[in-house]
């Protein structure tokens, strides 16, 4: 078999014997990986979790049982499968035991023939092609924990605000429009406002154009603000001011030069809740799926590039182009 591995901020491309399983562990023929940032974050070496040295990179994937060790119960050979990101991240909230991460400080899923543990692995929607199930184990679980993962959830009839067009902003798109709820996107150009509409957003707003976005929330609210937003960036100040009392507001990551320190007094005079969310939890990876099932939603992918392109593919998405996922078809 041939793996993808990450020495020196490069990628390298070696064969080695394939993989034999050993008790509670898999080996899943591997069809398809996905891109996000954090890959990126991997690749320069700011990744703010470990990062073993020589490791197989990407931790989503998807593909096919091609074997199973000893005392496998839930898995058959010929299963349609997906990675989890942090396996031994059942359930519940998560704690400093569950640091171990594919592509990470465990090998990811950037190879032809992956071994992972039976618990690690949840099986995909039947209507997801492998290239579509690839994008779900990192954005997609995020989307759904940062709308969901709080106890109260998102309600059918409230407002979701999402920011932008990568992939957790997408999939909270998609998740928002099948819970019920009013989503508004904002985004940075008429052609990617137009793409956002296409997928289903009642409201886009334009950013560049109207600045002053959290103001533009609440006059498209009548003064209330959003139930809910999907930060990415780490604008949390904006995200509060759109923000209605007693919201929610999910942080899901932040870019270093669009953090600024946050005021106090605007988190005390918003009365929101603030959440930092980093994916979820085996357990709402595969609520999740059934959501996706029920619905029928099919996640947005911009390219698929082949096994032998990956270096490329990394290139591509790093040129911030793509609107929608980057796969890697095996």
């Amino acid at each position: 078999m041939r793996s993808y591995h990450l020495n020196g901020g490069g990628l390298s491309i070696r064969e080695h014997e394939d993989p034999v399983p050993e008790a509670g562990q898999v080996v899943v023929a591997v069809r398809a990986t996905s891109l996000s940032f954090r890959e990126l974050m991997v690749l320069r070496g700011d990744y703010v979790l470990p990062v073993k040295p020589d490791v197989i990179p990407v931790s989503d994937g998807a593909g096919e049982v091609v074997a199973v060790g000893p005392d496998v119960v839930g898995v058959r050979v010929g299963d349609r499968v997906a990675a989890t990101l942090f396996p031994s991240w059942q359930d519940g909230p998560f704690g400093l035991q569950h640091l171990p991460q594919r592509g990470g400080s465990l090998d990811g899923m950037l190879t032809e023939l992956a071994l992972v543990e039976e618990h690690g692995l949840v099986p995909i929607p039947d209507h997801l092609s492998y290239e579509e199930a690839a994008t779900l184990p990192c954005a997609a679980v995020t989307a759904w924990n940062a709308l969901t993962g709080d106890g109260a959830g998102l309600r059918p009839g409230q407002t979701l605000v999402t920011q932008g067009s990568g992939g957790v902003s997408l999939f909270a798109l998609q998740f928002g429009k099948a819970l019920g709820a009013r989503v508004i996107a904002t985004t940075s150009s008429p052609a990617k406002a137009r793409r956002l509409a296409e997928l289903g957003a009642d409201e886009v707003i334009d950013y560049r154009a109207t600045p002053d976005w959290p103001a533009k929330v609440r006059e498209l609210t009548g003064g209330r603000g959003a139930d809910r937003v999907v930060d990415v960036a780490g604008l949390l100040e904006q995200s509060l001011k759109a923000v209605a009392i007693a919201g929610h507001v999910a942080c899901v990551g932040f870019v270093s030069d669009t953090a600024p320190p946050i005021d106090a007094r605007v988190l005390f005079a918003s009365g929101a809740t603030v959440r930092a969310v980093a994916v979820g939890s085996r357990a709402q990876f595969r609520e999740m799926n059934h959501t996706i099932d029920v619905n029928r939603i099919s996640p947005v992918i911009d390219r698929v590039f082949p096994f032998d392109q990956a270096p490329d593919a990394y290139r591509y998405y790093a040129s911030g182009e793509p609107l929608g996922k980057v796969v890697i078809r095996l």
